[in-house]
């Protein structure tokens, strides 16, 4: 059984609870990181920790704990649940008021509710899907304008999740106004004549703490680089497509809506992105 974190104990998971008042629970009002383990080791904590400060400010929101301190809650569970390759996952909300309203509560007397938890992923970086690719689908993106803030809200990036399953795909890409917003829970790329190319930064998606890292590593590289948006129609035109996050690292993504990228099979500028990731993160895990 694993041994989760809620409000500063470490308790069984059977034993873990949350207020039904919870502004996470009622309102969605909470943000979360997730941060990979390989070698029993955390992959990327200060760009994570970074995120998860700017997303606590851009929603006004307490930071309950310093650094130090989460990183060794962070390192804790890991050594207790004894993960070598898997993910952490960690969620702060604005706490439990007296009552359900939808003012925020006073901070003085309505405490952020902090929760972590572990998942055991053997095979976490040699995953038979980066030998093998994903296939996506395009769907409409109808999430909230702020995307940039990594908040609980996510809702529709699972429904965009099961339409991706219920047409036999793995995943899917959110299209805005004619262009690849991210994937469902990645962002999104293609590579053509040996540029890769991926949606700039601004509200409308995520700032992908992997995403930072594979840019900087593919520009270390002497990879081209371009960051604008792209059409379906050019992702399925292009050499090579892929996503990155936390938990997939580099993933080749070789067919969209049907139609194969490249020659359907992972290409092999993904392929060296992956490799880059794995040995330069590896050597920067606290």
């Amino acid at each position: 059984m694993r041994t989760v974190y809620v409000n500063g104990e470490y308790l069984p998971e059977n034993e873990a609870k949350i207020s039904i008042f919870d502004r996470g629970f009622l309102m969605a009002d909470g943000v979360y990181e997730v941060t990979s383990v390989l070698d029993g080791k955390l992959i990327d904590f200060d760009g994570h920790a970074r995120r998860l400060e700017r997303s606590l400010g851009e929603l006004d929101m307490q930071h309950p704990e310093d650094l130090p301190n989460l990183l060794e809650i962070h390192r804790e569970l890991v050594r207790l649940n004894e993960i070598e390759e898997g993910l952490v996952y960690l969620q702060i909300t604005r706490g439990a008021p007296a009552d359900r309203d939808f003012a925020f509560p006073d901070p003085e007397t309505t405490t952020p509710t902090v929760v972590l938890f572990t998942q055991n992923k053997p095979g976490l970086a040699n995953s038979p899907a980066a030998q093998k690719g994903i296939k996506v689908i395009s769907i409409e993106d109808q999430r909230w304008a702020r995307r940039d803030i990594k908040t609980v809200q996510l809702l529709f990036p699972s429904m965009g999740k099961m339409m991706a399953k219920a047409a036999g795909a793995d995943d899917a890409w959110m299209v805005e106004d004619g262009a690849v917003t991210e994937g469902t829970s990645n962002n999104a790329y293609i590579i053509k004549n040996n540029t890769i190319i991926t949606r700039h930064l601004g509200n409308e998606i995520l700032h992908g703490i992997t995403r930072a890292a594979v840019l900087r590593f593919a520009q270390e590289a002497q990879m081209k680089v371009e960051e604008r948006s792209f059409t379906i129609a050019e992702a399925q035109d292009a050499d090579e497509a892929f996503i990155t996050s936390a938990s997939t690292f580099v993933m080749p993504v070789v067919e969209i809506d049907g139609t194969s990228v490249g020659a359907g099979t992972p290409g092999p500028v993904a392929a060296r992105l992956r490799e880059i990731y794995l040995d330069e993160s590896r050597k920067l895990a606290v």
